[in-house]
């Protein structure tokens, strides 16, 4: 099955087309918010707990005050009434009293949360009074592990006395039936490690406030400004229009960046209080403790087979933590992993039980593929386990287990209580394209000798593993289009461009649908000035809900042309057609779109869909283990996935191959360690390990567009996250496979070299 035919002169869409945003970047132009200064602007700087947990005591700020150029530091007695809380954007009823206030008052629950906040005339001055003021906090025992916070004998939150605010059970099928039916079953435990998104550059704000206006106006928005304008002119007891939200360049967002955090509040707090601009620009330690954590997940689950390898069933139980709040979308990875962790495998019945439970550490939300990393990593050790176990080869029973195109749309797990989506389905696909693909390509059936041989000092593994990405969030994305002066589109874009080449994509739809050279397209997209609203950029859904609200504006662009067209010529709508930017007649005469500019064309276009795409693929490594270092080298790697329909090529295969080497240092290197006390370990980037380019090697992606998704009329799928989602389980079964000779079971991430060696080490003492 092919995508459907869309017939246009310049066939932008599906093509391999240079990112148009890239030579901005590359001539020094982008505008980031350290490159913007108001002024008069203050400075600010935070004032963060040094414990876990505690109550607060005193806050003595007066030393603080005395030096030259400090204005102000605001504490929670600075704010009137109830200190404000940070909304959820998926609203559950146990959550709410576990949501984040935006500074401490009485009780601090996590190292790095803020207690103050200096305004300074420079960051020096503001960071030089953040160390003369005064705090005092009575240290409470702090809940660290899942066993301490689940035992609830400390409770982070007295009023509920609970430390789990919510459980989520996904169901489909009678699992106790099949797990009694069972000829084999498998359960082991597994746990992922706590991590981040770093993006490439930290967070930062600028806020200003016009008090003869009464507007309040946010410089650094990225992913969400439509929700953040929403959720702080609630906060601040604003109209709506009286907040403005405006997008700059970032370098990067991978779920964490642009979500509402106590800072956004607290920095449009000052600039309203005082009358100034206020700026703040976080630094790297800063950035580690205060952005959103995530991925810390451990579980033990149990799959049930026949004896010739299909899955009956699968059940056990998940453990997220959260950190010391519910942040706004904190429990988007708990509901994911187990809505999703039978992943692309065809598995009838399903009982898993995901407790969120919270803890005195950062407060956690979304990282690139929330959840379904997880799940992922899980179900495909489950299954290499499984293939051992039953003796069967452990492409065989990959290949008796994935989803056919025979079955879509396949239903998935059933989550209650729901936060949004309770039930979902794949929507189209055959799962066996990607996989048979990748089998070939890996020259798998070569490289099988491999597995677990000792060549020059190095043990090799090689392992295969499938997924699914969930993509095209709803419930609706909006844009204008408008003809300006110099004949040029502007596209208004309810979307937001956090890296992922937005201006490029959505240029390409709208020259094609509107049948003009990309160069008359211009892209303004993210901030809150330019539509009434709009959603943003997440879960994989600027293309796919972006786009089609693109192809919506062209379609009544180009009739807004004809209706003009048709004026000036003296002749009816439907004896004009239109085409390359030129409306036309049958006997000849003719009426170029910048002759219309006076007349004005502006029209809004949108897209509403409420049922989520999903791209599926698979992934091969092959792996080199150093058993005496632990060092563990890919050699290569390979992954296809099916996008549905390929707008971009090379910015999609960028996508791909960057969220691969993500996962690279998902697996390896990335760890957020505390100490028993609550103190984060980390706190720069010589501690927290990200992944080089000289690291890994060349990632070989294939796209495929087999099967366009019939949700939205490009058929496009999400592909921002599928890149990342097999990684771990992928190379832990590699890993695995070369340590097969020890019995090494890499259930645990990351795998460090010191864990590798370690894991070898033990595997030894006990044989």
């Amino acid at each position: 099955m092919k995508p459907a035919s869309h017939h246009t002169q310049n066939s932008y869409v599906g093509g391999h087309i240079e990112r148009v945003e890239d030579y901005r970047f590359l001539r020094g132009e982008g505008q980031y918010l350290d490159d913007v200064s108001r002024p008069g602007q203050w400075q600010a700087a935070f004032l963060r707990s040094p414990v876990a947990h505690g109550r607060i005591v005193k806050i003595d700020a007066s030393a603080a005050l005395a030096l030259p150029g400090v204005h102000a530091v605001v504490t929670a007695n600075d704010i009137e009434g109830e200190i404000p809380t940070i909304p959820f954007r998926r609203p559950n009823p146990t959550i709410g009293p576990y949501a984040q206030p935006i500074i401490a008052r009485d009780k601090v629950r996590y190292y790095g949360e803020p207690v103050a906040m200096v305004l300074a005339d420079s960051a020096e001055l503001a960071e030089d009074a953040l160390g003369v003021i005064v705090l005092d906090i009575d240290t409470l025992p702090p809940v660290i592990a899942r066993e301490a916070a689940m035992s609830d004998k400390v409770l982070l939150f007295d009023e509920v006395k609970t430390n789990v605010p919510t459980v989520f059970n996904a169901d489909k099928g009678d699992a106790e039936a099949a797990f009694a039916a069972a000829d084999y079953t498998i359960r082991d435990q597994f746990y992922t490690q706590r991590q981040t998104a770093l993006p490439m550059e930290t967070r930062g704000l600028l806020a200003e406030w016009d008090a003869k206006l009464g507007k309040l106006s946010v410089s650094g928005a990225a992913k969400l400004p439509f929700f953040n304008r929403k959720a702080m002119a609630k906060m601040m007891k604003l109209p709506e229009e009286a907040v403005d939200y405006i997008e700059l360049d970032v370098g990067g967002g991978f779920g964490a960046r642009g979500e509402f955090y106590p800072e956004d509040y607290l920095v449009a707090f000052g600039a309203r209080k005082f009358g100034r601009p206020v700026k703040w620009i976080e630094d790297r330690r800063e950035h580690l403790m205060a952005i959103g954590h995530s991925r810390e997940c451990s579980s033990d689950v149990e799959l049930a087979f026949s004896k010739d390898g299909v899955i009956l069933g699968m059940r056990g139980s998940l453990y997220v933590n959260v950190g010391a709040y519910v942040r706004p979308n904190g429990m988007t990875p708990v509901r994911n992993a187990a809505q999703f962790m039978s992943g692309p495998y065809r598995v009838p019945a399903i009982h898993l039980d995901a407790y969120a439970f919270v803890s005195n550490k950062t407060p956690a939300g979304t990282y690139r593929g929330p959840g379904r990393y997880e799940g992922c990593f899980f179900i495909e050790r489950l299954m290499d386990q499984a293939a051992a176990g039953l003796g069967i080869d452990r492409l065989e029973i990959r290949r008796r287990n994935l989803i056919t195109h025979a079955e879509m749309p396949y239903p998935l797990a059933t989550v209650l209580p729901s936060d949004g989506r309770a039930e979902t389905q794949c929507d189209s696909g055959h799962h066996l394209e990607p996989f048979e693909l990748v089998v070939k390509d890996s020259n798998w059936a070569e490289k099988a000798a491999l597995q677990g041989k000792l060549i020059d000092g190095r043990y090799h593994g090689i392992a295969i593993g499938s997924f699914i990405e969930g993509g095209a969030s709803g419930p609706q994305e909006n844009v204008r289009m408008e003809l300006h002066a110099d004949g040029k589109v502007g596209l208004y874009a309810g979307s937001s461009a956090i890296g992922q080449g937005l201006e490029t994509i959505l240029s390409q739809i709208a020259a094609d649908a509107l049948e003009l050279p990309m160069e008359r397209i211009e892209v303004f997209h993210g901030s809150t000035t330019y539509l009434k609203e709009g959603w943003g950029s997440f879960g994989s859904r600027a293309t796919v809900m972006g786009g089609s609200a693109v192809l919506d504006a062209a379609k009544k662009f180009l009739a807004a042309f004809k209706i003009h067209a048709a004026a000036r010529l003296g002749v009816t709508i439907e004896e004009v057609t239109v085409s390359e930017g030129v409306a036309r007649t049958a006997d000849g005469r003719s009426v170029p779109l910048a002759e219309v500019v006076k007349d004005g064309i502006n029209v809004d276009g949108s897209f509403k869909n409420q049922t989520p795409t999903y791209t599926y693929g698979t992934s091969f490594a092959h792996v080199a283990v150093d058993a005496g270092t632990g060092h563990v080298e890919v050699i290569d790697y390979v992954v296809a996935d099916d996008v549905g329909r390929i707008i971009n090529s090379m910015t999609l295969h960028g996508q791909v191959m960057g969220a691969a080497v993500q996962g690279f240092g998902s697996v390896f290197s990335e760890e957020l360690v505390y100490s028993d006390e609550g103190q984060l370990m980390v706190g720069s980037l010589a501690d927290y390990l990200v992944p080089l380019a000289s690291d890994y090697p060349v990632v070989r992606c294939h796209s495929l567009e087999s099967y366009p998704s019939p949700t939205n009329p490009l058929g496009a799928k999400g592909a921002g996250e599928g890149g990342i989602i097999p990684v771990g389980g992928v190379v832990a079964n590699a890993v695995a496979n070369a340590l097969s000779s020890f019995g090494v079971k890499p259930n645990v991430l990351p795998l460090s070299p010191s864990r590798v060696w370690e894991m070898i080490e033990d595997a030894r003492a006990k044989a």
